[in-house]
């Protein structure tokens, strides 16, 4: 508890999970709805289901790029102060 207390154990990593889920989740009822209003369209609904489809596929692939993008900057830091721990133990 004195880590998270005192910054040297990050919790944002464990928060950009739950903040993926929610915007999959976000993502994935976009699309569904741009198909839905595109198959119920009089006129010209054909675009709108072709993008919800594209938004179906690409949509949670790159929101999960962006939020690996993110945790992998806090691994980066966590790795940095394990090797400043050890080479502070060898002196």
């Amino acid at each position: 508890m004195d880590d998270y207390l005192t910054f040297r154990k990050m919790i944002t990593p464990i928060i950009i999970q739950v903040v993926f889920w929610i915007g999959a989740v976000i993502i994935a009822l976009y699309a569904l709805l741009q198909i839905f209003r595109g198959a119920t369209s009089n006129y010209g609904g054909g675009t709108l289901v072709l993008a919800g489809l594209v938004t179906l596929l690409l949509g949670p692939l790159f929101w999960r790029i962006f939020c690996e993008l993110l945790i992998v900057i806090f691994r980066i830091n966590d790795t940095l102060t394990e090797i400043k721990g050890a080479k502070g133990a060898k002196k």
